[in-house]
């Protein structure tokens, strides 16, 4: 069966956020939707996501899954307002808990804080299957960027979130926690093994200024032209290649805010005696 799929690119993060449907039964699920924050003045807005929002109601959709394919660590996670005004279950990959466990200890959140995934409607395994209607859809495991990546499988698409960009940007940085340059590579052979014609969708684009934003290629594109993993790079140039890239690269802009969000499945940490919820910004700890 064939899913509709429906982009929405937010500018002020460069992040793609998507609605796969299934027509014949009227179900969809919403892929890491963003929560509008900004960082000057701490205050959240809803726009990127009452997008999807109003999208869903006008063609009569029902919410069934909101999947984060991580912790993002470049914008918040618009999930919990997608499910309060849609419903749909939250979900993740398993290993969010290791994720979890180290920014615990980073953000030296509160003991109520627990790494064990329960902020999350549903916790995927690697190979589980599930549905979108009618539609089978499976989740993977692309460990690398972070331990807890995971891509989804949807008919002949694969939402692969922050583990390939486009052929001529190129593939994510693997130096967060738990990050591993060795294991993102064979997360992408991994995906690039799936057949040629398989529709991939990134989670980000950051183009040249000779091309438009885009968000979709194929594994027979990748595997031909993306420019730090097409066939022929071996497992070893791949690894000096990322590691040295990613020394270079800044922390990103929201990545104290976004994280402490992100671990909580899109809930702001809770408030304090006067009503007030608060972000800690850890002092050279990063």
């Amino acid at each position: 069966m064939t899913a509709q799929i429906q982009a929405f690119f937010d500018p002020k993060t460069s992040t793609v956020s998507y609605v796969v449907a299934d027509l014949a039964t009227a179900r969809a699920a919403v892929i890491d939707p963003v929560l509008d924050f900004d960082f000057k003045s701490g205050r959240t807005t809803t726009v990127a996501a009452d997008r999807i929002l109003d999208f869903i109601r006008q063609r009569g959709l029902q919410l069934d899954w909101i999947l984060e394919t991580h912790a993002h660590a470049d914008h918040i996670s618009g999930a919990r307002h997608i499910q309060q005004h849609a419903h749909g279950r939250i979900a993740i990959g398993a290993h969010i808990r290791d994720v979890q466990a180290v920014f615990k200890k980073l953000f030296n959140l509160e003991r109520s804080f627990l790494p064990d995934g329960s902020q999350f409607d549903h916790l995927f395994e690697d190979g589980e299957v599930f549905h979108i209607g009618g539609i089978e859809a499976k989740a993977l495991l692309v460990s690398g960027h972070t331990p807890a990546d995971m891509a989804y499988q949807i008919g002949d698409a694969v939402f692969v979130g922050d583990t390939l960009f486009m052929p001529d940007v190129g593939t994510a940085r693997a130096d967060f926690p738990g990050g591993d340059a060795r294991q993102l590579f064979r997360s992408i052979r991994r995906l690039l093994e799936l057949p040629s014609h398989t529709e991939i969708y990134v989670c980000h684009d950051y183009p040249p200024a000779t091309r438009e934003v885009r968000w979709s290629t194929t594994v027979g594109e990748q595997r031909a032209a993306n420019i730090h993993v097409h066939d022929g790079i071996g497992e070893d140039d791949f690894v000096r290649m990322r590691q040295a890239r990613d020394a270079t690269l800044q922390v990103p802009t929201l990545i104290l805010p976004s994280i402490q969000v992100n671990v909580r499945g899109g809930l702001l940490p809770p408030p304090d005696e006067n009503g007030v919820s608060y972000l800690r910004i850890p002092i050279n700890a990063l």
